[in-house]
């Protein structure tokens, strides 16, 4: 399969591409032209991409191609709230651009488009059962509680929009958090683990943190490349399916357990610096759709995650 995937330079663009290059697939990359340059050897074929130039992206994807996996987002929550304009114009405009382009490569007989999203666009949708929050489906209420998670519902309307008006055949993905070797310290897992490795070595008996009440699914950056590999090949178009390992954990048993791999005795200590006033309480996906579709389960246990974070920033 001739696959082109938006940035591909990224954290998960890098796993994705490997992934997809020792699976025998031809992987063209595309990324911004003002980015960091690639890491030296990377056996992949590049083209620059701007979401915001329509030239850009018409030029990116006009190569022939079975398919495209669109990764090329603002993806983190700070930059969002930061300016939440650029958010929409590079989540929902972008994708709308990018839509629009491969729809005319054939609509429903061109590429498939891959549209990764979010399970954060769930927001504070949280169903019950026995009294409980519930695993989210697929069918759930969208009600995103933040500039990021809603510039990724305005993507997904956009291409959904594309789909039915050309038959642009598009698969929709949820992706709940995930994390691994090489995630930048933006992120709870990662941040966790360069704050112990400092206490550590500074002897600190606190380390700072934002709320650890919220429950969060988190998976294996290499368990989720490999379910979006799987949904390239066997994703019906028009449907949307969450990648998720049905889980939760509170971010306080997290950094319990990132206390543990790194070897340290360290209290949390609440920063209110640290904390978002929207915070989603509790976040889990059921992904039961997904394993009916391509049979996909995660296979990485959460500690082997943690330890590969720990080794990866000390090496």
């Amino acid at each position: 399969m001739r696959v082109l995937v938006t940035g591909a330079d990224g954290f998960v663009g890098r796993y994705l591409t490997s992934h997809l290059l020792e699976q025998g697939h031809e992987v063209v990359g595309a990324r911004h032209p003002g980015g960091p340059p690639p890491l030296p050897g990377t056996p992949l074929r590049w083209v620059p991409l701007e979401l915001d130039d329509d030239e850009s992206v018409r030029a990116a994807v006009d190569r022939p191609l079975d398919a495209v996996v669109h990764l090329a987002a603002i993806a983190s929550g700070r930059d969002a709230r930061r300016d939440p304009g650029r958010a929409w114009t590079v989540n929902a405009a972008g994708t709308a651009r990018l839509a629009e382009a491969l729809a005319a490569r054939g609509g429903a007989g061109g590429p498939r488009l891959l549209l990764v999203s979010t399970g954060e666009v769930y927001g504070g949708a949280a169903p019950l059962a026995d009294g409980q929050p519930r695993p989210l489906r697929e069918d759930d209420a969208v009600v995103p509680l933040s500039p990021y998670a809603a510039s990724k519902v305005g993507a997904e309307i956009a291409a959904q929009e594309v789909a039915r008006r050309t038959g642009l055949p598009l698969v929709t993905v949820r992706a709940f958090a995930h994390t691994g070797p090489g995630q930048a310290e933006l992120y709870v897992v990662p941040a966790f683990a360069a704050r112990l490795r400092e206490a550590r070595r500074t002897g600190a008996a606190q380390v700072r943190t934002g709320n650890l009440d919220p429950v969060r699914d988190i998976l294996d950056v290499r368990d989720v490349v490999r379910a979006y590999a799987a949904l390239l090949e066997r994703g019906a178009p028009g449907e949307t399916y969450n990648v998720a390992s049905g889980e939760g954990i509170t971010l306080r048993e997290l950094f319990a357990r990132m206390t543990a791999v790194v070897g340290i005795h360290a209290e949390p200590a609440v920063d209110p610096a640290l904390s978002r006033a929207s915070d989603i309480p509790h976040l889990v996906g059921d992904a039961a759709k997904l394993r009916a579709a391509t049979g996909w389960t995660p296979s990485l246990p959460l500690d082997r995650t943690l330890r590969d974070v720990v080794d990866a920033q000390e090496n």
